[in-house]
């Protein structure tokens, strides 16, 4: 029984860790074909309209009103978070987890390496 209790236990604490899981943009592009998701730019409007991601929505995490816009997205349904090179998708994903969102994706190097990835896999 014993056993058990510790089984569990490690079992619980990793489940807490698979709730964000920083992902590669090849990871990213096979979620995107395979999950229905919510595509998020945390980057700024000026920063957004620069280029982004197709399908993406734009929500700044440096706005005033992000934890206000976030509850306006279903927190049952994956979400993928991206920045410009990942420092402000990690901060995001912290806060969505404590909001209460199941799953949550953060692309590793943000659109950078989405970009990145791109122009190596057409060569």
């Amino acid at each position: 029984m014993l056993t058990l209790g510790i089984s569990t236990s490690c079992l619980d604490s990793t489940l807490d860790n698979q709730e964000i899981k920083l992902i590669t943009a090849e990871e990213m592009k096979s979620i995107l074909e395979l999950e229905d998701v919510q595509l998020i730019d945390v980057r700024t409007p000026k920063e957004y309209e620069g280029g982004y991601i197709s399908n993406a929505q734009n929500i700044d995490f440096m706005s005033p009103t992000f934890d206000e816009d976030i509850t306006r997205l279903d927190k049952d349904k994956p979400v993928i978070l991206y920045c410009k090179s990942g420092g402000r998708s990690s901060k995001c994903a912290k806060k969505m987890k404590d909001a209460g969102f199941k799953k949550i994706y953060d692309l590793k190097g943000g659109i950078s390496q989405w970009k990145f990835a791109e122009e190596t896999l057409i060569q």
